[in-house]
């Protein structure tokens, strides 16, 4: 056969050969992982700065479109050996392309709309085109399914590049089809004439190397919330206001990491080793749950600036802003607990209540109180979970 990658890049399942194994995060896989922290960067100044609902939509659709890039590029990784040399240069190629990406996310809407949906679009059509051909040789189940993928992929990419090519007023609907497109064949199993549908449940996946990947991402974004935060304390004169507004922000992202990591990662991975369909787990929880997740830290650093900048006023975003980080962040939290647990978190629910009588009573706060009173919850929240999960141990030991 003249078309495909004669070397076999595929991960070794086994574990015995020369390269990633099934389960290992490279190091190229991390370095892509930096791009996006110039990409939060980007987006929270956005959300920030367009605090309307049209700018929340807008913002809401970049974070998708982000998320879709990195969550769509750990797939392929999880199929093929980042440590052999095609894959590696593959994955370099696609971070500077994801770097032209994040570099167009302030005029995303704007002046470099096309910019924009290009990058977008060559990363999207690249990455599953180059399985495609690492595949085809050595899986021809795997280079078929994803053959469907890239059939359903550029057809969501000519939404995009159309898109940006319309008056702004129209750019936005069509970039929701576009991303509505993409779900949707992840939904119906990516069908085309003529073609068995893809069996994304019978995909055989490396759930410690979803899991890791995934968690090392959320520390990303993180991180990326700390970072901004810093800056903005760093060109401020120091007051109590900002010095509270510090400390709030650090605590609310130690809980939120106290959150997730107290026992996500681990039964994540768990979850997924034992699952008949691994690959509709895997979907479910990482692909479409985590995105929550990241949205409502990239959230909590927005409302972070909106509390620095305006600490004693209170408007609909900056209730929005303050209280919708925390409340994304625990909805995704606990979904996933949800579909790995088979049960909801209580301690999540019983944060969620408890920043739902926050926004009850935001009438008589300003944004820096709203802060507080969220950060609190989220610890509550953390201790909660902490608790429960001693309670269980004790039960389980006898």
């Amino acid at each position: 056969m003249a078309f495909g990658l004669g070397r076999n890049v595929l991960r070794d399942r086994s574990g015995t050969g020369s390269g990633a194994g099934s389960d290992r995060v490279t190091y190229v896989e991390l370095f892509f992982d930096l791009v996006f922290v110039f990409a939060f960067t980007q987006l929270g100044s956005y959300l920030y700065e367009h605090q309307t609902p049209t700018g929340a939509l807008e913002g809401a659709i970049m974070v998708c479109a982000l998320w879709w890039t990195w969550v769509s590029t750990t797939w392929v990784t999880n199929w093929l050996d980042p440590v052999r040399l095609p894959v590696r240069i593959a994955v370099i190629t696609l971070a500077l392309v994801a770097f032209v990406m994040s570099v167009s996310i302030g005029q995303a809407f704007g002046d470099r709309a096309y910019g924009f949906a290009v990058a977008y679009v060559v990363l999207q059509l690249a990455r599953t085109g180059f399985i495609v051909w690492a595949t085809v040789r050595h899986d021809r189940r795997a280079a078929h399914d994803f053959t469907s993928v890239f059939a359903w992929t550029a057809l969501a990419c000519a939404l995009w590049v159309g898109g940006a090519l319309l008056p702004q007023p129209l750019q936005l609907p069509v970039w929701i089809l576009a991303l509505g497109v993409e779900l949707l064949g992840t939904v119906v199993g990516y069908p085309l004439p003529g073609r068995r549908r893809v069996e994304i449940a019978a995909w055989d996946l490396s759930g410690p190397h979803i899991a890791e990947r995934t968690s090392l991402f959320v520390l990303i974004a993180l991180g990326e919330g700390l970072l901004v935060t810093g800056f903005e304390v760093a060109a401020k004169e120091t007051s109590v206001e900002v010095v509270v507004a510090f400390v709030t922000a650090f605590v609310a992202a130690a809980a939120c990491w106290w959150i997730y990591f107290d026992h996500g990662e681990r039964v994540g991975a768990e979850a997924i080793e034992a699952s008949e369909t691994p690959g509709r787990l895997a979907r479910t929880a990482y692909t479409w749950v985590h995105l929550l997740v990241i949205a409502g830290i990239v959230l909590l650093g927005v409302g972070d600036k909106e509390v620095l900048g305006h600490p004693h006023e209170q408007s609909v975003a900056a209730v929005v802003t303050v209280l919708g980080g925390p409340v994304l962040f625990l909805v995704g939290t606990a979904l996933f607990r949800r579909v790995i647990d088979r049960r909801w978190p209580p301690a999540h629910l019983w944060g969620l209540a408890g920043l739902a009588v926050v926004l009850a009573v935001t009438p008589w706060l300003d944004a820096i109180a709203t802060a507080v009173a969220s950060v609190a919850v989220l610890v509550a929240t953390a201790v909660g979970e902490t608790i429960v999960r001693w309670r269980q141990g004790r039960r389980a030991g006898g």
